[in-house]
């Protein structure tokens, strides 16, 4: 018999709220045990309530989603697995700082939200096992290629981890073409097809933006564009020009626009 994952929303917005409560509903997994309209509220009742997921608003009045996570560290040693709800992507890469697992961007897609949902309950399972660190940090190492040694350290410092595809499968006809997530430079749009450059190379995909950008860690992959996205770690520098405008400028000397909606989180990257 499946386990149930004990649940908890926290949302100062009632219709966000009943909305991600409703979703939720459809999955047999989950067990909603009760919502709180606070952060205040959030860290009473989960302390009380010793659920296993919380999905979390960021921005709160009074306690924030990432003040909530700091009071229940001095409050508890065992703290729930977080999935961050928020309209501000911008939040994204400080959610991994602080524990989240995941985050989920609002109005909440029910495919991100079931991506979601899946990712807690492989680390459950893997929790429940008595090797569950050894088999988490592996299962982290092939997705993310990360050193199984380094991820066990993080594991013990209670540091968080994250888990994006290390690999990018291709297809081009009958050929799949394993492409290394840390070998790809940047990805442009070309009509109803994602240029990947990667490693000297140029493949084709057929996939949306949004779709590559769900895949790949925000802490190395920027959007700088509608149809651009970045590997930070190639980035050489940024660079203003005189009619208002920026770019970016890769190792190989490719230069990317970005766009002003995007330039605030390529500027918080750059200077990191």
């Amino acid at each position: 018999m499946q386990t149930k994952i004990k649940t908890i929303i926290v949302d100062d917005e009632p219709l966000a709220r009943r909305g991600l409560a409703v979703r939720l509903a459809d999955f047999a997994n989950i067990e909603l045990l009760d919502e709180c309209k606070n952060g205040v509220e959030a860290v009473d009742k989960i302390s009380k309530l010793q659920p296993d997921l919380v999905f979390m608003d960021i921005q709160m009045p009074g306690l924030n989603g990432f003040q909530v996570i700091n009071e229940l560290r001095e409050k508890q040693r065992n703290l729930p697995l977080i999935v961050f709800v928020t309209a501000y992507d911008s939040y994204a890469i400080k959610a991994f700082d602080v524990h989240a697992l995941d985050y989920v961007l609002k109005p909440v897609d029910e495919r991100r939200l079931k991506t979601a949902v899946d990712k807690v309950s492989q680390v459950l399972a893997l929790r429940q096992d008595g090797t569950q660190k050894d088999k988490l940090a592996r299962l982290v190492a092939d997705i993310t290629g990360d050193d199984c040694e380094e991820i066990l350290r993080r594991l013990a410092d209670g540091q968080p981890i994250s888990q994006y595809a290390d690999i990018l499968a291709i297809k081009d006809g009958n050929e799949v073409t394993r492409v290394p997530v840390n070998d790809i430079q940047w990805i442009d749009a070309a009509g109803d097809y994602m240029c990947v450059h990667a490693g000297g190379g140029t493949h084709i995909m057929r996939r949306t933006m949004k779709e590559l950008e769900e895949e790949l860690d925000p802490r190395r992959f920027v959007r700088v564009h509608r149809s651009a996205i970045a590997n930070i770690q190639y980035v050489s520098k940024l660079v203003s020009h005189v009619s208002g405008e920026y770019h970016l400028v890769l190792q190989n000397g490719t230069e990317l626009k970005v766009s002003r909606s995007h330039r605030d989180r390529v500027k918080s990257m750059i200077h990191q």
